[in-house]
């Protein structure tokens, strides 16, 4: 008789304040802070320029901006898809000041290791994914949310998904 299989229990992250020094190996942070605005419209809007590259790839390429409306995930999340975007980086940038989740896996040999978590901790704070970054779906919770979204339009597959045979669970700090 075989081993029993580890139980999705067992499989947990703990979602971490994010931080641009703990998401550097997966992307960036959009964030205002720390970065000197640059005035416009006569001194009557402050600018805070080139926060994020989103990098595109292949022939046809382009960078396209889209709007996603987002309905709220229940918490603590079951986690059993990721996925990532081989040819081109992706951002998202809340319309609201709410908090949203951000779950990212490293690269093992061309298919995610295990998850880290992280939790948006500034009003309108987000996220850009290098590209071939594994990672969650967009993850609001508590409430519905809209997003900005910039990546790769044009041609050819530019997205890979991966499902983890036993789920992982997320959870927020308390």
């Amino acid at each position: 008789m075989s081993a029993p299989a580890t139980p999705p229990a067992a499989r947990s992250v703990l979602a971490r304040p994010l931080t641009a020094e703990a998401f550097a190996p997966f992307g960036t942070v959009i964030d205002g802070a720390g970065a000197a605005p640059r005035p416009m419209n006569a001194g009557l809007a402050r600018r805070f320029h080139d926060l994020a590259e989103v990098e595109v790839v292949g022939e046809g390429a382009r960078t396209v901006i889209g709007l996603v409306e987002a309905e709220p995930y229940a918490l603590p999340l079951r986690l059993s898809l990721v996925e990532r975007h081989p040819l081109g980086a992706q951002a998202f940038v809340p319309l609201s000041t709410a908090p949203f989740l951000v779950v990212v896996c490293p690269d093992e040999g061309g298919r995610p290791g295990p998850p880290q978590a992280f939790v948006t901790t500034r009003p309108h704070q987000g996220i850009c994914y290098a590209r071939g970054t594994w990672h969650g779906v967009l993850t609001p919770f508590g409430a519905p949310q809209d997003f900005v979204v910039i990546d790769r339009g044009g041609p050819g597959g530019n997205l890979e998904e991966y499902v983890f045979t036993d789920p992982w669970t997320v959870h927020l700090q308390e």
